[in-house]
């Protein structure tokens, strides 16, 4: 009798501590914190009830129906894939905007150094300028498009231009000749070695097509990483991934306690297991960004494009001054190489000299009157402050968790009391240790089933798209272009670019891809280099007087 009345006690006792707890753990501030974060519960316990039904929470004592907890899970997918998108938001917006303001300047700087050429090109040698001016603006259409993507070969274009400029230039030089298209076809085969224009092509084709390999590539870069950054943040996450969120933010409304946050290690666990293939991102992307600033540094030095495009109006019109300066002995080598063409009968006309038809130099150029002439800005500023936003960029994506896992966004914080936090299983301390990043480390990780063994495809292919770009920056670090080389469907071969190394990125000496010189279609062997000039019989006194005619004709034509 007396053990039953002992047995009848304890089960009392009992009875009462697990109704005054019971009664602790009503439901009523589980509706409140619930219709406050947005959910729209048709029944909400008033009081815990029996969590057989759970499937992802505590199966205890619950204040969550079956409903409550799908809608929890679909609740952490939406908010995983919104706080990748607030940690990543300054990124994005910083390529987005950097990208947009790079390329404005570059397009811009292009537009205003052909309306600057041009109109000092009108002024300084008026009508024949205008004449012949689609020469110049094929040259600005085919820079402005091999900075848009388009597959031109720098060298071979430059090449093109000061060809096509020796042909008009020759033409007006000996305006009492009929000059043909064999005849100017001649001519543009012996450009090396006549070099007309003396040393400008060789020194401005180092300086443009290095500025504008670094310019293109660095602009592409931004592109990328535009791209990839847009793509990577956009989460795709797996159901387990999807389980161990929803424990984590909402399985303490089910046990009564919406107040009480994540442990910030149980928060990196989960982080690190959710987000393991964009932290495998980490190593191609911070090699992506140390080569974006390596460019970087050469786009405010040597491969500077502002400082090499907005003297070009001076430089070519040296070029044409050399034209001018040795036009006589221009003409003699080509009449040996090409043959002397025939009279156009017109002579009478040219009665002018050619020093009145350049009868205006332009002014030496200097660097200190630069202005702020395209995008409302100068390339110094922009790189300055491009360099400042990519170093604060590496490791963005392995820092993701930690990111993530901060008191006002999603955990308890570092608080004295470690045992006042959410473990994911009771309020208390998180006693598992924090797992290293990438997939690779995630084989162990208590909270987050992670299959190891199928890495994301999607991430890869943004890995593949890092690496590429990389291999092209650090190229135009150098002055190269492979462009061409990724072409090979288009059957170019060869890259455009200086091909300077470190050891020559301050000179302006250039190692051409140019072909050797090739015959011209006649018996003779082509133009004969000064040395070589004595050996040949001295022209006759019509042939010199001749000369002086066609000296005098470009003075007539010209102005």
């Amino acid at each position: 009798m007396l053990r039953y009345q002992t047995v009848l006690w304890t089960f009392s006792l009992l009875s009462v501590a697990a109704g005054s707890d019971f009664k602790a753990r009503n439901c009523s501030g589980v509706k409140e914190a619930s219709i406050a974060k947005g959910f729209s519960f048709e029944n909400v316990p008033l009081q815990q009830m029996s969590g057989d039904h759970l499937r992802v929470c505590p199966q205890g004592n619950t204040c969550c129906s079956s409903e409550m907890e799908d809608k929890f899970g679909q609740q952490s997918k939406l908010e995983l894939e919104n706080l990748v998108d607030e940690t990543s938001k300054e990124l994005r917006s910083t390529f987005v905007s950097r990208h947009k303001k790079f390329d404005e300047f570059f397009l811009e700087l292009l537009e205003n150094t052909e309306k600057s050429l041009n109109e000092m090109f009108v002024r300084t040698y008026g009508k024949p300028y205008m004449q012949n001016s689609e020469v110049f603006q094929n040259l600005f259409a085919e820079l402005k498009r091999y900075y848009t993507g388009g597959n031109v070969n720098l060298e071979e274009m430059l090449n093109d231009f000061w060809s096509r400029l020796l042909e008009r230039m020759f033409t007006l030089l000996n305006s009492q000749y009929v000059i043909t298209d064999d005849y100017l076809e001649c001519i543009s085969k012996y450009t090396d070695q006549l070099k007309p224009f003396g040393d400008v092509p060789r020194k401005l084709k180092a300086q443009v097509t290095r500025a504008f390999i670094a310019a293109r590539t660095f602009v592409q870069g931004l592109s990328v990483g535009r791209e990839v950054a847009n793509r990577v943040s956009k989460v795709s996450s797996t159901p387990a991934c999807i389980r161990a969120l929803t424990k984590m933010m909402y399985c303490t409304y089910c046990q009564a306690m919406p107040s009480v946050k994540p442990c910030n290690n149980y928060c990196l666990n989960v982080m690190k297991g959710c987000l393991a293939n964009q932290a495998d991102l980490d190593p191609e992307w911070n090699q992506y960004i140390d080569a974006m600033l390596l460019v970087a540094q050469r786009l405010e030095g040597p491969f500077n494009i502002e400082s090499v495009m907005e003297p070009i109006d001076v430089k070519i019109s040296e070029a044409i001054m050399n034209m001018q300066d040795n036009s006589v002995q221009v003409s003699y080598r080509v009449f040996q190489g090409c043959g002397q063409p025939k009279p156009s009968g017109m002579g009478g006309r040219s009665t002018r000299g050619v020093s009145d038809v350049f009868n205006a130099r332009f002014r030496p150029y200097s660097p200190e009157e630069r202005p702020t002439t395209a995008a409302g800005t100068s390339l110094d500023r922009l790189v300055i402050d491009i360099k400042e936003k990519l170093k604060l960029f590496k490791k963005l994506w392995s820092n993701l968790p930690e990111d993530i896992c901060q008191p006002h966004r999603v955990t308890a914080g570092n608080a004295t009391d470690d045992d006042q936090c959410w473990n994911g299983h009771t309020k208390g301390r998180y006693f598992p240790e924090v797992m290293k990043d990438g997939l690779t480390n995630q084989v162990n990780n208590p909270e987050v089933g992670v299959d190891i063994t199928r890495p994301d495809t999607f991430i890869r292919q943004q890995i593949m798209a890092l690496r590429v770009m990389t291999n092209k920056l650090k190229n135009a670090y150098n002055g190269n272009d492979i462009y061409f080389q990724d072409s090979s469907d288009e059957g170019s071969g060869s890259g455009s670019g200086s091909g300077c190394t470190e050891a020559c990125v301050t000179e302006f000496d250039f190692a051409s891809t140019e072909a050797p010189v090739v015959g011209a279609d006649r018996s003779g062997s082509g133009p004969v280099e000064d040395s070589a000039a004595a050996t040949h019989p001295a022209p006759s006194a019509a042939l010199l007087a001749s000369l002086a005619l066609s000296v005098l004709a470009l003075h007539r034509l010209w102005r």
